[in-house]
């Protein structure tokens, strides 16, 4: 039986374009949309296994598409063909749930990779593909997810604010379930070009296991040194010191905020240094072997009025995913 395929482009050229470059062999049922509220229609009226996604169009683009099957639990693999080749585009469709990004125009190679890559000819593949996307497409569950960690940030920001007697400032965090490729591109993304600082620690408790990584800007050290009432000349001990002393504050903290909203403890390791005053794609290739899939939680903070910027990542494994499910299923019991 043939699998069926939609297309969706406002470009008609572009449409035919992609659709003469998918492969000869692969047994599909082509259909089209003309825009974003027509793609809607189209993957409700003909339920398409795989769909392969423009993001500029008029009416809808593509990223209120992808946010639109998240919302409505519709089942369909996206791949995105974009011009827009930008890091920010490719990291955010991939945040809203598409399984790659190939850049227009299409090129015939490339499209073949994709579908090799992923296996998307082969229907118990796209099964698992789509199973193994699940928790990433669950709204209810990444609004969970980021909410208990609402609080657990903010209790750590609380206690970074008190010692620093500074105003620490809070963001949303990303919650998403990544692959390796997709964790090395998001923490990439983080800032690709300044000098970077990290340290990790592993944690452990009642069927949930990962690592905390904290990445602190190079150019952070000095304002946290003074805010910390260090005089004497920094130099790199000084600076471990300082970036194990953040770590251990807000790693520890969110943890602790985390494991008691989920009735759980978590034993954490001894802190490892990922490196010091290097890129971040240096950190990630040392440390990426160690991540395949996983529950990435990203939390970015900042204090008001200084040139301070850290990432705190957690990391869980692919093992923990369904003991977090079953401790958070009671949040939304009435």
């Amino acid at each position: 039986m043939a699998t069926p395929v939609l297309i969706c482009d406002d470009s008609r050229l572009a449409r035919r374009q992609l659709a003469r470059s998918l492969p000869d062999d692969w047994d599909i049922q082509i259909e089209y949309a003309e825009n974003g509220l027509h793609c809607l229609e189209q993957i409700r009226a003909i339920q398409p296994e795989i769909l392969f996604l423009d993001l500029n169009m008029p009416q809808m683009d593509g990223y209120e598409v992808l946010q639109a099957i998240q919302e409505q639990s519709l089942h369909v693999l996206v791949v995105v063909v974009s011009g827009d080749i930008q890091p920010t585009a490719h990291e955010r469709v991939m945040a809203l749930g598409a399984i790659d990004f190939i850049k227009k125009p299409c090129d015939a190679a490339k499209l073949e990779e994709i579908i090799e890559k992923h296996g998307i000819k082969d229907k118990a593949m796209r099964e698992r593909l789509q199973h193994a996307l699940g928790e990433q497409l669950d709204p209810e569950l990444r609004d969970i997810y980021q909410e208990i960690t609402n609080v657990a940030m903010g209790q750590a920001g609380d206690l970074l604010a008190r010692l620093l007697n500074v105003f620490v400032e809070l963001p949303i965090p990303n919650v998403n379930v990544l692959e390796v490729n997709e964790l090395s591109m998001a923490l990439q993304s983080i800032d690709t070009n300044a000098s970077t600082s990290g340290v990790c620690q592993g944690f452990i408790g009642g069927g949930v296991s990962g690592e905390a990584l904290l990445l602190l800007n190079d150019s952070s050290f000095v304002e946290i040194a003074s805010l910390m009432n260090y005089e004497g000349e920094l130099n790199q001990k000084v600076e471990l010191e300082l970036l194990m002393d953040v770590g251990n504050i807000l790693i520890g903290a969110v943890l602790t905020g985390l494991a008691k909203q989920l009735d759980m403890h978590f034993s954490q390791g001894h802190p490892v240094v990922m490196g010091q005053h290097c890129n971040v794609a240096d950190l990630v290739s040392t440390n990426q072997d160690r991540w395949q899939r996983t529950l990435a939680i990203e939390i970015s903070y900042g204090i008001e009025n200084h040139n301070v910027n850290c990432d705190l990542m957690l990391l869980f494994t692919e093992d923990s995913l369904k003991t977090l499910k079953f401790k958070t299923q009671y949040l939304l019991e009435d």
